[in-house]
């Protein structure tokens, strides 16, 4: 009701004014403030979930409200400086109004007697969480509009929540938030359920103020630099740097696609047309130290995260936009559901959807994965050489069946000297070929094995360019 009446106003923009002690502060000033754990909202009553605001400044400078509902009673938390420790550079503020920029959710996540982040909500409708195990990777969403649009980008953010205050045994959390921007406000409900996988249940509902022909449901944001496929002359000691390595999909009619991604040097637009897709993520396959040698960074250790539909989405399709980037700071891959009717303005629109926060996606190994993709020079210059490894735990049970049949294709140019052999190092398949583009400054390339003329892998997709 609150974001229905919202929509039928005019816009207002967040407030957003701060004292150039906080507005101008750098990252690593920002990260030295520090919220009081011992102040921690339901803390003191031993609940198993605990909240801890974020303070304004740096980027995050949107006053964000923040409310604890006890048995259906709304109850605003109010900023105070003493809540909060600062670094010896940063005055506390005097305005004790100044309000917060978000919060992060705490829970026995890890250990018996330890409450660890699980999930933060801060900077406009971002957030991210993480399964046992984890630490901060990928981050998702409420609403992506007008993502790699030349007029530009509109960030829609959540200007307030509601987190309704656990029972002493409860193994969730209810969090309810207000979305706001210039094109549509929307409420949506995430019930968090903490684990070994961590999902968040998102039930929503988008009153658009304007038609939506650019809205990207289920929008996740993560970081991609270079990795053994796409090294790009990165002078890196580290064989390669990323948040996430690959966009998986699995249709409506059950093929799982798998593009493993790219930083391009120009802006990359990739669309997978479906209706009622099963589900889409950003993976992170690479599970091991060695595959990228960061003890600080701890990329191995960075969650998946799978989008389940709870209800259908439709007709549309899974875009995926690749943006280069110099550096690791910036989140430079974005996968969403682009439906391909607009949301009418004036109207309600509701999605239901899983978020699973993974190392592995829910969804079983019907065919086997494609493990590992590595380009480089070919047997001339004219070449360029691809080895793909496929997993061998589904491969296991097919010991003695007939080799299977490689299919490969080129939208442009044409594949050379394709094989596969058995990886003794696996247990796996190894395949490999060469390309030549024959001039083509583009090209779509597919792979994917076969027995029986039934799939026995994923369909692997890449796009070469120049």
């Amino acid at each position: 009701m609150r974001a229905r009446h919202l929509a039928a106003k005019p816009y207002v923009a967040p407030d957003n004014a701060l004292p150039p002690s906080l507005r101008d502060l750098s990252y690593d000033q920002y990260r030295t403030i520090r919220f009081d754990r011992s102040q921690a909202p339901w803390r003191s009553e031993g609940l198993p979930f605990q909240l801890q605001p974020f303070h304004r400044g740096f980027l995050y400078r949107d006053r964000v409200a923040l409310h604890d509902v006890d048995h259906g009673v709304a109850r605003p938390l109010r900023f105070g400086s003493r809540q909060f420790s600062y670094g010896e550079k940063i005055r506390p503020v005097a305005d004790e109004d100044l309000g917060y920029a978000g919060t992060r959710v705490l829970t026995r996540l890890n250990r018996t007697d330890h409450y660890d982040e699980v999930v933060a909500f801060l900077g406009a409708s971002y957030f991210r969480a993480v399964a046992r195990g984890h630490v901060y990777g990928i981050s998702a969403r409420g609403l992506a509009l007008g993502t790699a649009d030349p007029k530009g980008e509109e960030f829609p953010w959540f200007r307030s929540f509601w987190f309704e205050r656990p029972d002493p045994e409860a193994e969730t959390l209810v969090v309810h938030a207000l979305l706001d921007s210039q094109s549509v406000a929307g409420a949506y409900r995430f019930t968090v359920r903490p684990g070994a996988v961590t999902t968040m249940d998102v039930d929503a509902r988008l009153y658009p103020r304007r038609n939506l022909i650019s809205a990207g449901i289920a929008p996740l944001t993560s970081m991609y630099l270079h990795s053994p496929n796409d090294r790009g002359g990165a002078d890196d000691y580290r064989p390669a740097v990323h948040d996430s390595d690959g966009l998986l999909v699995l249709t409506a009619r059950g093929e799982r696609l798998w593009r493993p991604l790219t930083n391009p040097r120009t802006l990359q637009v990739s669309g997978f047309a479906d209706r009622d897709p099963t589900g889409f993520g950003l993976m992170q396959r690479r599970r091991f130290f060695t595959d990228f040698h960061d003890l600080e960074s701890a990329f191995h250790r960075r969650p998946s995260l799978w989008v389940e539909p709870l209800s259908p989405f439709g007709e549309g399709e899974v875009q995926l936009i690749e943006i280069p980037t110099p550096n690791e700071i910036n989140d430079n891959i974005v996968a969403f559901w682009r439906p391909k009717a607009p949301l009418p303005a004036g109207g309600e629109t509701r999605l239901q959807y899983r978020l699973h926060w993974c190392s592995e996606p829910p969804i079983g190994p019907t065919v086997a994965a494609f493990t590992g993709t590595r380009v480089g020079a070919g047997s001339n210059a004219r070449m360029r050489r691809f080895v793909l490894d496929v997993d061998g735990r589904a491969l296991a049970e097919r010991q003695g069946a007939p080799r299977p049949v490689l299919d490969a294709w080129a939208s442009a140019g044409t594949i050379h000297h394709a094989t596969i052999h058995p990886n003794i190092e696996t247990g796996g398949l190894r395949v490999a070929f060469e390309f030549a583009s024959g001039g083509a400054p583009m090209a779509e390339l597919g792979v994917r094995l076969l027995h029986d003329g039934a799939p026995l892998t994923e369909t692997w997709l890449y796009r070469w360019s120049a």
